[in-house]
């Protein structure tokens, strides 16, 4: 695999630059699917030497499994790197899978359950753990991980907003980038009204937002992004497929995708057939027309994947796709195009 010489974004008004494509590591550790521990190595080392300097994991992800998986594969090879772990669980050795009393997709994760911890403590206790799992002295980026409605329910989240916001969670973030412990910080989320709130606490560097910016829909434009720009804060685009919608697969946010999503779906394959597009191809290239994206984060599980994505980023899409794109009102009014144009 030769490397490919990516472009490079600042981070926030932070010193900080990523590559503009990323290797998301929630996949790695097994998620619905096993992947074997030398699969998962070989796939960060084949994203180092494809030119992919950064790099992100969270201690949920196969409970310790995908920080340590993610270690290995950096370790001895940090120079230019930038790697981002979560915070906002903490991790509890159990002694079989029945002391895990909630569902879960891992497959053969470690024998460890998470515990739900915003406050002060529980963020310095869990950036420790993912330096002591990754093996490394320092982690450049440090996410607030799933705080929202989207995994807590409308009465245990003010609990951990609460820690979060008031029992010192924010604090001790800001506190680690004052010590120069990390560089930026952020939230990791599914969705972006978690991420207005957020606001409201302080500045911000950089939030890692799933799926609710991408050729599918953009549901963030606006208030949002718009906001991020106003308020020098940065957007990684996580889950660019929209967890395998933009693939074929069905599935969107987790589950079944609903009738209008697979309509939507429908209508970007018949537009990319037009063009003689992959679709994978245009669902990584569009969001970076944003000035608030700096990264898209796919999470291959393989290097074959891995080079699937690789064939994409450099597929030459016509002007003319970006153009019908919005033409047949397949995005949302005001989002900005590969091509320059404002849909």
């Amino acid at each position: 695999m030769s490397a490919t010489s990516f472009k490079q974004r600042k981070v926030g008004r932070t010193g900080l630059e990523l590559t503009e494509l990323g290797l998301g590591g929630a996949t790695l550790a097994g998620i619905f699917t096993e992947v074997p521990d030398e699969q998962a190595r070989a796939t960060v080392g084949a994203a180092l030497d494809a030119g992919i300097r950064y790099f992100d994991t969270a201690p949920q992800y196969g409970y310790g499994r995908s920080e340590h998986l993610m270690g290995d594969g950096l370790r001895f090879r940090t120079e230019g790197v930038v790697v981002s772990t979560k915070v906002g669980r903490l991790l509890r050795p159990v002694q079989s899978e029945a002391e895990r009393d909630y569902p879960h997709s891992w497959v053969k994760p470690l024998p460890f359950e998470q515990v739900y911890d915003y406050s002060y403590w529980g963020v310095m206790r869990s950036y420790e753990a993912s330096l002591a799992r990754l093996g490394l002295s320092k982690v450049d980026i440090l996410y607030v991980h799933d705080i929202g409605l989207a995994t807590h329910s409308a009465e245990q989240n003010p609990i951990y907003w609460k820690q979060l916001a008031e029992d010192g969670g924010y604090k001790a973030l800001k506190e680690l980038k004052a010590t120069g412990k990390v560089s930026a910080i952020g939230l990791g989320v599914n969705e972006w009204e978690v991420l207005m709130d957020a606001f409201a606490l302080g500045d911000w560097d950089v939030f890692l937002l799933a799926g609710r910016y991408t050729l599918l829909e953009q549901t963030s434009l606006s208030p949002f992004l718009t906001t991020c720009l106003e308020r020098g804060a940065s957007v990684v685009c996580g889950g660019p497929f929209n967890g395998g919608a933009l693939m074929g697969t069905g599935t969107w946010n987790y589950a079944k995708a609903p009738e209008h999503i697979i309509k939507r779906v429908a209508d970007l394959e018949a537009l990319r057939k037009e063009f003689g597009v992959p679709l994978g191809a245009a669902a990584l290239q569009f969001p970076l027309a944003h000035q608030a994206i700096c990264n898209i984060l796919p999470g291959p599980k393989s290097p074959a994947e891995l080079n699937g994505i690789l064939d994409w980023w450099n597929v030459r899409i016509p002007d003319a796709l970006w153009d019908a794109l919005a033409d047949r009102k397949l995005v949302a009014t005001g989002t900005p195009l590969p091509n320059g144009r404002t849909a």
